[in-house]
């Protein structure tokens, strides 16, 4: 039975809504601050349930899933922050219940600036039930971050409730009343296809994990003569490569080999962005048995995978140690995980794990909540590139067979607020067994396991494209190698990258040891900040602003590490100033904070910063810009307490290009502030 919800005009289906394409929409990700509330954190009517896409329901009644003012007065607010910026041309309010007591919204933009964008001097009931208010305008020249709305719930007869606020580069209406059917569920462009013979095989071919950049599939396959333990191998890890692209051929599987396979059962649960890090279950001992108490991590070497190593997770238990799934996130730093425990809604459940600031050790497993887990099994767990869009199987959600393919979107960093799980359809769900669906960083195609049309009837590996609002957010893929600046020799070393606005690190990675190649995948709606780091070197780091990226993409960027010694000079290059001016941006300060650490690391090490301009405008006023902007960091280096009398100073001009001013894309090479170690 079809049943009246609202509906996003463009993009994705989720909990009875259809959600703006991801990369032109945001919906509230935290609460600021709040004037009054009947109850905090998760529970019914709190402020939290203003965040993420609408979902209350029933439209027009009281819902636990939206807010309620706690007093009524004429100067109600709530303030939230978005995930990411946008240059917003509307923002939309979505009031469930009782609407009309808005009287002003007001866009926060990054740097704590506010602009009015709506006002109502005569605020009060109004002849709906509920109503999405729509507000669109002119674009400004700033970025918002944020909302604040004010109301005058005495203005409304009896409860006010907003279930959610949402701003978007695009006019278009964001939210729209609409019927929808309860069974529908996702459309896919294509029938599913199977990846034939080169992967496919008459044996079981399972759990597919795909590469980010999409070009190397491991996958597990059981009972073949070709396992490293034989045709009593319960199950070994297989790999292909892709061929041609157009046509999509995959290259003759084979088998990865020792270490990783022994003669037990072997299985590759997720492998990192960079394709260097390989997160195995079970755990390996000595002996060369195994242990299902525990997952284990295997990294590339020169000459191949390293023994498997477990990974320390505290508070680790599974009550079911034969049903067992993992996967790393992208971002290196999320570990989530199929397990049974006491602390889940029963049966098999979907936790997250979080890598402790050691870098080694991972945080007690946290369940992703009733929205997810129901006391059915949930396995599977697939987590894309975006770091919101999680695929998991369920036998609990219902569908159309034993187990089914779901997808939903983590609304905010609780880890346990998502919108309602989707069955992707009967495109992709069957009567017969539909898991493990993983999708690559492109989101171009999915893969998944299925026994219907399998090779002599076993489960076999399928490949399945999707129309472009049932991808995953939008993601850049950046690649390079990372090399000594003197030589240009590859170096070992750690990958990390952070948002520039915020300084928060996003993720971390590790280059290949062969030949110093690194891959990172980093979402949009952020500027980012990313460098290598190597014991005796400096990192050379690099920026990319992904903010308005539309379309998935590719970044080839070599990173440069500087040896650590007298007279070696070092690129600022994630220090950033306004046109012409000499102040800092606050998108500096990470990489400030950064050479603050270096030089309380090594209190004896001296330098001199060192100012450049390009070309254009009157070298006098250039040569005066660039000892302005040194001094200006200096200052901030002092602030944070590094004695004025290890900082020398001096400004350039135009006087030392190291490329062309004849066009810009060379000439902003030339706008830069470096730093020279005098004293070691």
């Amino acid at each position: 039975m079809s049943v009246q919800k609202f509906l996003l005009s463009v993009g994705l289906v989720v909990g009875g809504f259809v959600s703006v394409q991801a990369q032109h929409a945001v919906w509230a990700a935290k609460v600021a601050a709040v004037s009054s509330q009947k109850a905090e954190g998760k529970e019914a009517f709190s402020p939290e349930k203003v965040l993420g896409e609408p979902n209350a329901q029933p439209l027009g009644q009281v819902s636990n899933e939206a807010w309620i003012p706690r007093k009524e007065s004429n100067d109600e607010f709530i303030e939230v922050r978005f995930g990411k910026s946008l240059i917003a041309k509307q923002v939309t309010v979505v009031e469930n219940f009782n609407p009309g007591s808005v009287v002003k919204i007001e866009l926060i933009d990054t740097r704590g600036g506010k602009h009015q964008v709506y006002a109502n001097d005569s605020p009060g009931p109004i002849p709906e039930q509920f109503r999405s208010l729509q507000v669109t305008f002119s674009p400004g020249t700033y970025r918002t971050i944020g909302v604040l709305v004010t109301m005058n719930t005495k203005a409304v007869n009896g409860v006010n409730q907003i279930d959610a606020i949402g701003i978007a580069d695009v006019a278009e209406t964001m939210v729209k009343k609409e019927f929808k059917s309860e069974s529908e569920g996702v459309k896919i462009d294509s029938a599913m296809v199977n990846l034939g013979p080169n992967v496919n095989s008459k044996y079981v071919d399972t759990h597919p994990v795909i590469s980010p950049d999409g070009r190397t599939l491991f996958f597990a396959r059981q009972e073949s003569p070709q396992n490293v333990g034989g045709a009593n191998d319960v199950q070994d890890v297989w790999y292909s490569t892709l061929g041609n692209a157009k046509s999509k051929p995959w290259n003759p599987a084979k088998n990865i080999g020792g270490p990783i396979n022994t003669p037990g059962p072997n299985g590759l649960a997720s492998v990192s962005s960079d394709g260097n890090t390989a997160v195995l279950i079970n755990v390996y001992n000595e002996d060369g048995t195994l242990d299902p108490k525990g997952v284990s991590m295997s990294k590339r070497t020169k000459t191949g995978w390293s023994r498997p190593e477990k990974i320390n997770i505290e508070d680790f238990y599974n009550d079911d140690e034969e049903n067992v799934d993992y996967f790393l996130g992208t971002s290196g730093k999320v570990l989530l995980m199929a397990v049974e425990r006491k602390d889940g809604q029963g049966g098999q459940d979907i936790f997250v794990s979080f890598r402790n600031a050691d870098g080694k050790s991972w945080s007690k497993p946290r369940s992703l909540g009733p929205s997810i887990n129901t006391k059915k099994p949930e396995f599977a767990p697939f987590l894309a590139s975006d770091g919101k869009t999680l695929y998991f199987a369920s036998e609990g959600h219902g569908g159309y067979g034993k187990s089914d393919v779901f997808y939903s979107k983590r609304l905010d960093d609780s880890w346990t607020n998502w919108t309602k799980p989707r069955n992707l359809g009967p495109n992709v769900n069957s009567p017969d067994f539909d898991a493990y669906y993983v999708v690559s960083a492109a989101g171009e195609d999915a893969y998944l396991v299925s026994t219907r049309n399998g090779t002599g009837n076993s489960k076999d590996i399928f490949r399945i494209g999707l129309t472009p609002q049932f991808k995953p957010e939008v993601v850049t893929l950046v690649r390079g190698r990372v090399l000594d600046a003197a030589t240009k020799k590859p170096v070992p070393a750690t990958i990390k990258y952070e948002n520039l606005l915020t300084g928060e690190e996003i993720g971390v990675a590790e280059t290949n040891p062969v030949d110093g190649s690194y891959t990172i995948v980093l979402p949009s709606g952020i500027q980012y900040g990313y460098r290598a780091e190597a014991p005796n070197y400096l990192a050379e780091a690099d920026n990319l602003d992904v903010t308005d990226r539309q379309k998935y993409s590719e970044v080839t960027q070599d990173l440069y590490l500087v040896p650590f010694a007298v007279g070696q000079t070092i690129k600022l290059n994630n220090i950033f100033f306004a046109q012409s001016k000499y102040y800092l941006r606050e998108n500096s300060y990470p990489e400030l904070l950064r050479l603050v650490r270096t030089l309380k690391e090594y209190p004896n090490v001296e330098i001199k910063l060192e100012g450049h301009t390009d070309n254009q405008g009157d070298p006098a006023l250039n040569l005066k810009l660039s000892q302005d902007r040194v001094n200006e960091v200096k200052k901030f280096l002092v602030q944070k307490g590094i004695k004025s009398t290890r900082i020398a100073t001096e400004g350039y001009g135009d006087t030392k290009p190291v490329a062309s001013n004849d066009q810009e894309e060379t000439r902003k090479l030339n706008r830069r502030v470096e730093f020279r170690i005098t004293k070691k």
